[in-house]
C-alpha cells in the first residue's frame, strides 16, 4: 500500500506566489508542501523590474534567494514534480505525482502560473521576454525612446499604442494583415504620428534574442527594438477546472480579495489569477493567501473544539 504524508497546506507550483504563501505559512508554524515542476514562464527574461528592493534582478536569482528563506522554516517542505490527480473528500485533498507520490493536505494553494501560446512567426520564441514584451511597467524604462512596435489589431492595438506612447514617440502599430481599427483611432494614431502597418509579417531578424528587424512576407524589412505583444495564454494545470473552480472571461481562475476560489479549500495565487504579470503582484497575492488559509485553519479547528465542548447544541 503507497504510504500518504499529511501536511495542512500543499502548494502547487514553486515559483514567486507559491514561495511567498509557504513563506507566510512557514511563519505560521503550519506543515506546507510546496510541489514545484520547475518550469517558470519567465525562464528566458533577463531581467525583473518594478518590484521594490529587487528591481533588475534575474528571474532566476530571485527565486533562488526566495526559496533559500523559506527553506530556513522547518514546517515548510519540498518536493520536485509535476501533480496530475487532485480529488477532495469531506476532510481533505489528495495529490499525485507524476512519480505515483502520494500527499493529502487540508487545504490546496495553486501558484501554477500560465502557459503563453507562442505564434508561429520565425523570431518570436527566441525574442519572447527579451525584446518581444509584455508588460511596459516590467520592460518600458530599459526600452524607452527606441523604435517600438505594437502586435495587435483593433481595439486591443489601440490601447496598447495609446498605453505606450507614454515610453516612446517612435511608434508603430503592426496589424498583421488588414487593419481592424476604426477610421476615428486611425487617424487619432496618426495625428500623434504613430503609424500603422498591415503587412503580413514573415518574421524577426534578432541576435541572442534582440530585435534588430521585423521581416514582412513581401520580403521588405523595417528597424525595431521592442514589441510588445499579447499573446493568447492557457492554465499551466488543468486541475483547478477538474476540482470544480469556476473561471473569469479572460480564462483566469476566479477568486476573492483573500485569493479564495469558488471550491471550500482552495486557493489559487499568481499569473493563474490575475491579469497583473508580474513578480511583485504574484509575491503578495501568495502571502495573503498564505495568511489567510492560516487563518481559515484556525477557526476550523475552533468550530470543532466548540462543537466538542457543546454537545446540546450540536443536537
Amino acid at each position: 500500500m503507497t504510504k500518504i504524508e499529511n501536511f495542512d497546506v500543499i502548494i502547487i507550483g514553486g515559483s514567486y506566489a507559491g514561495l511567498s504563501a509557504a513563506l507566510s505559512l512557514g511563519r505560521a508554524l503550519r506543515k506546507t508542501l510546496v510541489i514545484d515542476s520547475g518550469n517558470p514562464c519567465n525562464e528566458q527574461t533577463p531581467h525583473s523590474h518594478n518590484f521594490l528592493t529587487r528591481d533588475g534582478e534575474t528571474p532566476a536569482g530571485l527565486s533562488e534567494k526566495a526559496r533559500k528563506e523559506v527553506e530556513k522554516y522547518p514546517t515548510v517542505s519540498f518536493e520536485k514534480g509535476r501533480v496530475v490527480a487532485a480529488t477532495k473528500n469531506k476532510k481533505n485533498f489528495k495529490v499525485q505525482t507524476e512519480e505515483k507520490k502520494l500527499f493529502s493536505a487540508k487545504k490546496l494553494i495553486f501558484a501554477t502560473g500560465l502557459i503563453d501560446i507562442i505564434p508561429e512567426i520565425a523570431g518570436f520564441a527566441e525574442c519572447w521576454g527579451i525584446s518581444i514584451l509584455h508588460c511596459p511597467y516590467c520592460h518600458g524604462f530599459e526600452n524607452k525612446n527606441v523604435k517600438t512596435g505594437v502586435f495587435a489589431n483593433g481595439q486591443a492595438g489601440y490601447d496598447q499604442a495609446k498605453f505606450l506612447s507614454n515610453w516612446t514617440k517612435d511608434l508603430a502599430v503592426y496589424t498583421d494583415g488588414k487593419s481592424t481599427l476604426t477610421k476615428e483611432q486611425t487617424r487619432n494614431l496618426e495625428n500623434r504620428e504613430i503609424s500603422i502597418e498591415e503587412k503580413e509579417i514573415e518574421g524577426f531578424e534578432h541576435r541572442n534574442g534582440h530585435i534588430s528587424n521585423i521581416v514582412f512576407k513581401d520580403g521588405t524589412k523595417e528597424p525595431l527594438k521592442a514589441l510588445y505583444a499579447t499573446p493568447e495564454v492557457k492554465q499551466q494545470s488543468e486541475l483547478p477546472e477538474e476540482l470544480g473552480c469556476t473561471f473569469t472571461e479572460h480564462g483566469r481562475i476566479e477568486v476573492d480579495i483573500f485569493q479564495k476560489t469558488n471550491v471550500e479549500g482552495v486557493y489559487a495565487a499568481g499569473d493563474n489569477s490575475s491579469m497583473g504579470r508580474s513578480v511583485s503582484v504574484a509575491v503578495a497575492a501568495g502571502s495573503v493567501a498564505g495568511m489567510l488559509i492560516n487563518k481559515e485553519i484556525i477557526e476550523e479547528e475552533f468550530a470543532i473544539g466548540e462543537e466538542i465542548g457543546n454537545p446540546e447544541e450540536v443536537k
